[in-house]
């Protein structure tokens, strides 16, 4: 959350055009930001909810030995972060369709948040489309899926994404998971039609986890458990 009472300005460190639009990353005081297409994403300033979505899922699953998780979206690598330094997963996928993200965390400015997570041997960083890998029927599956690729399901960076929470996007979130899987999604602010729509397509123990911020409403993360 940008502070309004803050004059600072913002100073651009890369901006770069792709298929999917503009990406900008900018430093603003001590933050580092991404902007997509004159969206704000997200920052370095805090990370809580980042790290909730990663341990809600892993708390909602069995004890199954070794969990794999995706983590739809790099960010500013709060998630992947949290879950390389979790001895509990036995994989740690990210799909980041970003070239310019992968550049900034591998070679950029931030590298330090997510150096030690790249060179650990269970990390494999995916450059694709979330949701093209989500319905390529020889994508692997997952124990957990992670995603956070928007402000939300109400609330998304491109209209292609719209297709992600939608019965089909659904659909292929269930493919990917194995019986008993989490699907774990990040938002801005609740959506009771999200929840309703992970009941219609068959998630059990579907709930929402909230995350307090400093002002406006919580942050949350939606929950739901492949059938067995």
């Amino acid at each position: 959350m940008l502070d309004p009472y803050d004059t600072e300005q913002p100073v651009v460190l890369d901006r770069r055009t792709g298929p999917h639009g503009e990406v900008v990353l900018r430093r603003h005081g001590d933050l580092l930001q991404i902007i997509a297409n004159g969206t704000f994403l997200m920052d370095t300033s805090d990370g809580r909810s980042e790290r909730l979505l990663v341990d809600a899922a892993r708390d909602a699953l069995d004890d199954r030995p070794e969990p794999s998780v995706l983590i739809g979206g790099l960010g500013v690598g709060f998630s992947l972060a949290h879950a390389a330094a979790d001895p509990r997963w036995g994989a740690v996928t990210v799909v980041e369709r970003e070239s310019a993200i992968v550049d900034w965390h591998r070679f950029g400015p931030l590298a330090p948040y997510t150096a030690e997570a790249f060179a650990d041997p269970r990390t494999r960083i995916v450059e694709a489309d979330l949701v093209a890998h989500l319905h390529d029927p020889a994508s692997p599956a997952y124990d957990a899926l992670c995603l956070d690729i928007d402000n939300g399901p109400d609330w998304t960076v491109t209209d292609d994404n719209d297709s992600l929470y939608s019965p089909a996007g659904l659909a292929a979130c269930t493919a990917r998971l194995r019986p008993g899987g989490v699907l774990a999604v990040w938002s801005a602010q609740p959506s009771p039609a999200f929840e309703k729509a992970l009941r219609n397509a068959g998630f059990d123990g579907v709930r929402t986890e909230e995350v307090a911020v400093a002002r406006g409403v919580p942050d949350v993360v939606h929950l739901g458990i492949r059938a067995a």
